[in-house]
């Protein structure tokens, strides 16, 4: 049974994270469904204790500093996040393409880290860590779900998978199909499922007690080619033994 106060807070973090540019105490009221009288309290503490900021302009909530102070420290006492970014980075910079990474959480990825290229695009992909979509049309959600039965599918998704584009599977028995046939090469992708004009290539890294965390590279169409196909998914699939090595 959860505890309600409890669920509250925490609830108010992950829509915050989902929401960068902040949300007001209407926004939190409404997407929770807490009436003000009692969120109101809880908003204020938080804020006292840095865990939140509201910007007076405008009446924005934003995640405070004490926040990131949490996030330094969990990255010092787990050795897998620095040496994922800085695999991460590697990647960025010799793909000149966004490498992002992310996690299952429930039927959606939530987004843990992204480096961005060095080189300075005439196009750049918008992502941000926070973000979550649904897993079965990203190539990191698929990734994830890569090991899944359609027994487990079906527990973990909706029975109605929400479309994105025009490309995006919306059948879980077509997504398990999908999923047998990325089983045999070990690399998951999809194009234009979640935006027009953009794909992306992903693996799955297992990590202890069977978690496990994916990595993507995302490729507007325009500069997708053979050669840098080719290139993005050994670069992946390097990192992935690289990292399973380690653990």
């Amino acid at each position: 049974m959860s505890h309600k106060p409890t669920e509250r807070v925490l609830n108010i973090f992950n829509i915050l994270a989902s929401h960068p540019s902040g949300l007001t105490l209407t926004d939190i009221s409404k997407a929770l469904n807490i009436p003000k009288s009692t969120l109101s309290p809880i908003l204020n503490e938080m804020t006292l204790q840095n865990f939140l900021y509201l910007n007076p302009e405008n009446g924005l909530f934003t995640v405070g500093i004490s926040t990131y102070y949490l996030s330094a420290a969990y990255d010092q006492t787990n050795e897998l996040i620095p040496h994922l970014k800085s695999v991460m980075k590697h990647i960025a910079a010799e793909t000149n393409e966004i490498c992002q990474a992310g996690i299952l959480d429930g039927g959606e990825v939530l987004y843990i880290l992204k480096e961005e290229p060095l080189a300075d695009l005439p196009i750049r992909i918008i992502s941000y860590v926070g973000k979550r979509l649904p897993a079965h049309c990203t190539a990191l959600g698929k990734a994830l779900l890569l090991d899944y039965t359609l027994n487990d599918l079906v527990k973990v998704l909706p029975p109605t998978l929400e479309s994105k584009t025009p490309n995006t599977i919306t059948s879980i028995s077509d997504l398990y199909s999908q999923l047998q046939h990325f089983r045999k090469e070990g690399i998951c992708y999809e194009c234009e499922e979640v935006t027009p004009h953009l794909c992306c290539y992903a693996i799955p890294i297992s990590l202890i007690s069977k978690k496990k965390v994916a990595l993507s590279v995302s490729i507007p169409l325009f500069r997708r080619s053979e050669e840098k196909i080719n290139q993005i998914k050994k670069m992946l699939l390097d990192a992935k033994a690289e990292i399973e090595a380690l653990i």
